[in-house]
């Protein structure tokens, strides 16, 4: 039988009614997004190459917003990427870099997963050198000495309105690369280096 991935978006549709989304539904939905990705193991949208995706994000720490359309349905678009890299950038040195793409298709499917477009609230996106270094000194071992805030790779983030468990889950079932989870900070990780979860 041939698996089509995006079953699992009409599964999505058919068990989502956010307000009223029991644990029961997504362990459902987690199993569902699971297989798809036990199929097709790149997350590259290939399940939905021709369809733009879209993404709200808001950076917590300077109170910037934007709704960009970053992937036309065909191709990254360059001038939003670098709208979002600017949003994402390290706002204590105001330096900007460039943020890896595929950061923002893991955030949208992880919002495609959770069957919501709520805005996405950055914590943190890159981080220069300098920055990582400060960050490192004042905490007690939770900044890695070579990051991949550094390099562009990671974002930690929340998403409006939603369980941060549910959000950590979703990224889990993605397979896609790092996933940490900080509920005290009210945060999950996720970065584009080798599967790992903590």
């Amino acid at each position: 039988m041939f698996f089509r991935p995006y079953y699992t978006w009409k599964f999505v549709a058919k068990f989502m009614s956010f307000n009223q989304f029991s644990r029961r539904d997504f362990l459902k939905l987690s199993a569902a997004g699971a297989a798809s990705v036990a199929f097709f193991p790149s997350v590259s949208f290939a399940a939905y190459p021709d369809k733009p995706r879209v993404i709200a994000m808001n950076n917590l720490h300077t109170g910037e917003a934007l709704e960009s359309c970053y992937f036309d349905g065909k191709e990254y678009v360059n001038k939003e990427l670098a709208r979002l890299n600017h949003l994402c950038r390290d706002f204590r040195r105001n330096e900007v870099h460039p943020i890896d793409k595929e950061l923002f298709d893991h955030l949208t499917q992880i919002q495609r997963l959770l069957g919501t477009t709520n805005e996405v609230q950055i914590i943190s996106g890159y981080r220069s050198p300098a920055t990582n270094e400060a960050l490192r000194a004042q905490s007690s071992g939770g900044v890695a000495k070579k990051s991949y805030h550094m390099f562009g790779k990671a974002i930690d983030f929340r998403i409006e309105g939603v369980k941060l468990a549910h959000v950590r889950e979703a990224a889990l079932s993605l397979k896609a690369g790092g996933v940490g989870y900080y509920p005290t900070s009210q945060f999950v990780h996720i970065d584009t280096g080798p599967v790992r979860s903590w």
